[in-house]
């Protein structure tokens, strides 16, 4: 029997900067605890952070997934979504402007800053200690379907880790 709980955590700002011009930010964390020891965390339910949130949905429904968007990184970029994180946070602050405004159709035009990870044990978690990244995007507001999103985003830290990947490749 699994026994466990789940807690997700969603802040969001808004704040008008000039004519249309917003500055949004937006801060997620979660946590999956449990209630016995020596059961510990159930193998379900678990965080996977990267990628853009579409990407094995199929596959993680299976398994019981919590599946967050990070631009910039795929899942497999992330060193604790081969089992799934127990914990993660994820802070986004962009800039959105609106080009259309329409009853029917917004579309907003966006450039952002995204951090993000996810840890299996408390003990390891920093909240500080993030994946970083910058991107562009575009945001379509239909109200028969909600806010969609398209976005695109350069992940900085996996580009450090490929830097010193090959650093630690010459020193051999």
């Amino acid at each position: 029997m699994l026994e466990y709980h789940k807690w997700i955590f969603n802040s969001e700002w808004y704040f008008n900067i000039v004519d249309k011009l917003v500055f949004a930010t937006n801060t997620k964390f979660g946590i999956l605890g449990y209630y016995d020891k020596e059961l510990g965390a159930p193998p379900v339910e678990k965080f996977e952070i990267g990628g853009d949130g579409l990407s094995n949905q199929n596959n993680n429904q299976l398994i019981g997934r919590s599946i967050l968007a990070l631009s910039g990184y795929a899942t497999t970029d992330l060193p604790n979504n081969t089992e799934g994180g127990n914990l993660f946070t994820k802070y986004t602050m962009e800039l959105r402007y609106p080009f259309l405004f329409n009853p029917n159709s917004t579309i907003y035009v966006t450039c952002f800053l995204q951090g993000g990870n996810s840890w299996t044990r408390f003990r390891e978690f920093n909240p500080f200690d993030v994946k970083s990244s910058a991107g562009l995007g575009l945001r379509v507001f239909l109200p028969m379907f909600g806010l969609l999103g398209f976005d695109y985003g350069f992940g900085f830290d996996k580009v450090l880790r490929c830097r010193l990947q090959l650093e630690r490749l010459r020193q051999i």
